[in-house]
């Protein structure tokens, strides 16, 4: 596959300079979004990090770019305060339930793809979990206190932030100033207030624990990130993406940690998506004022408020960098966008089944044309979603138009159609369902489990083949079958 002519540029909040994207070694791209931590279930907030980044990594895709995407799972180091203080927050939502740690993080993993997946999201190539990466971890602490930017104490392992210099760069906050502001901390122990942990001794009670050179602990939420997108994408990532709350200091600690060790520039691009609010406020679970996906869009097997495609294309009518306010009526307005799209699609689609033979009428093809040029340019903008969004309005209105004025050749149809497809579908990830498929995705999740029962019986009676034949026609029909000790679960390709 080639690149696509373009000219995309993006915000990089290092500096805070509109560049042009031009990744390490073209075409590859190495992506970076920080995951979720599975104590809870995600909510639109998140939802709409994970929709922005799903964009970009398709639209890269769409040009040509060979994009290997890594999203984390975070499931253990992740305290309370989002620093170094308080309790591990999947440690006390074990605790509240009276079940394992990692009980929590598999439960919540699961719940958070299956509710991108109902949003349409990409899953990542690699997933990768803090909890799997300890050894990693613990080697990169050793080289940075071997090159004297991390001291231990206690068995807590500290960077040194006065001996990295370039500290503050992404977020513009000046360590001399951080020091002077700093209120009294409870562990004195830090050289300087604004040092942060690497590795963290275990308290007593602590489950999710391992042996170091340090005594026996766990690690710190920064040093993560930096170790897993290190290991899965080398030393310079083209793409850090994540929450603007994550600016600081979750990804200034990543910077100066990866940095400090290596002496090479860690990230080209930071990207950061901005957040949703309820009435001007922050939309979180600290505030109490989120609806998690769950209530939003649903599950298979139970409806939500909302579509779950409407829901993403609210999303998606404000640019990433953007704060986007919630409200009933801005999803309602939402309905109506999508409805005009799926309206357009479902035209289409009967009109091509009956369409006369024929080339594409000279005109509808000029017009399908300049609107995949103003597409291409509103996405080279910074990823800029609600001008696409606009642009992709105009195709469906056009589509509209032509199949009302006469009858339109199977080329003209399908040349509108492919465009609405692929721009809609493709890239910004809206799937066209009529409401009659929307309505029979109940009696699709029924067949499937049928299925998923029949395959089960056969393997009980060592049916093997019978077994395998079911999962790989359910796999040519684009649903994959997904095995496990507590039993099989599904999802569309």
């Amino acid at each position: 596959m080639t690149l696509r002519d373009h000219n995309l540029h993006v915000t990089n909040t290092l500096g805070h300079l509109r560049q042009a994207f031009e990744p390490v070694a073209p075409p590859h791209v190495g992506m970076y979004v920080c995951g979720p931590t599975v104590y809870g279930d995600a909510h639109i907030g998140h939802a709409k990090s994970y929709v922005a980044f799903d964009v970009i990594l398709r639209y890269l895709r769409y040009l040509g770019y060979e994009v290997t995407y890594v999203q984390n799972i975070t499931d253990v180091g992740h305290l309370t305060d989002d620093a170094d203080a308080g309790e591990d927050k999947v440690e006390k939502a074990a605790k509240a339930r009276r079940v394992h740690p990692m009980q929590i993080a598999e439960d919540y993993t699961r719940r958070y793809f299956e509710d991108m997946d109902r949003l349409n999201v990409r899953r990542p190539d690699i997933s990768p979990r803090a909890s799997g990466h300890i050894i990693e971890q613990i080697e990169h602490v050793r080289r940075l206190i071997e090159a004297g930017h991390a001291y231990e104490v206690d068995g807590n392992v500290y960077f040194d932030v006065p001996s990295w210099g370039k500290y503050g760069r992404l977020s513009g906050r000046d360590v001399e100033e951080m020091q002077a502001g700093a209120r009294v901390e409870a562990r004195s122990e830090k050289r300087h207030p604004a040092d942060f942990a690497l590795w963290k001794r275990a308290e007593p009670g602590h489950i999710m624990q391992w042996p170091s050179p340090w005594g026996m602990g766990y690690p710190g939420w920064h040093i993560e990130c930096t170790v897993m997108s290190q290991k899965y994408l080398g030393d310079t990532v083209d793409i850090h993406g994540g929450g603007i709350e994550n600016q600081f200091p979750h990804h200034e600690n990543e910077i100066a940690q990866a940095e400090a060790a290596t002496g090479q520039p860690f990230v080209k691009y930071w990207l950061h998506n901005n957040m949703v609010t309820v009435d001007g406020q922050k939309m979180g679970k600290s505030l109490g004022n989120f609806i998690t996906l769950r209530d939003a869009i649903g599950t298979r097997e139970k409806s939500g408020k909302w579509d779950p495609m409407v829901l993403r294309l609210f999303l998606l009518q404000t640019h990433y960098r953007s704060q986007t306010d919630f409200s009933e009526e801005a999803l309602e307005a939402a309905k109506g966008g999508y409805d005009r799209l799926t309206g357009a699609a479902a035209a289409l689609d009967k009109a091509l089944a009956s369409a006369p033979a024929g080339k594409t009428d000279e005109a509808i093809g000029e017009a399908v044309q300049a609107i995949r040029v103003r597409f291409d340019e509103a996405m080279d903008d910074d990823f800029n979603t609600a001008g696409a969004l606009a642009v992709l309005f105009d195709l469906a209105r056009e589509a509209n138009r032509a199949l009302d004025a006469s009858e339109a050749t199977r080329g003209t149809v399908e040349a509108l159609r492919n465009a609405l497809r692929e721009l809609g579908g493709d890239v910004l990830g809206l799937a066209y369902e009529t409401s009659a498929a929307a309505g029979a995705e109940g009696t699709t999740s029924d067949l499937v489990k049928a299925f998923i029962d029949m395959r089960a019986e056969a393997r009980e009676r060592k049916d093997f083949e019978t077994a395998d034949a079911i999962r790989d026609r359910l796999g040519e029909l684009g649903i994959v079958l997904e095995d496990a000790p507590d039993g099989t679960t599904w999802r569309f390709k």
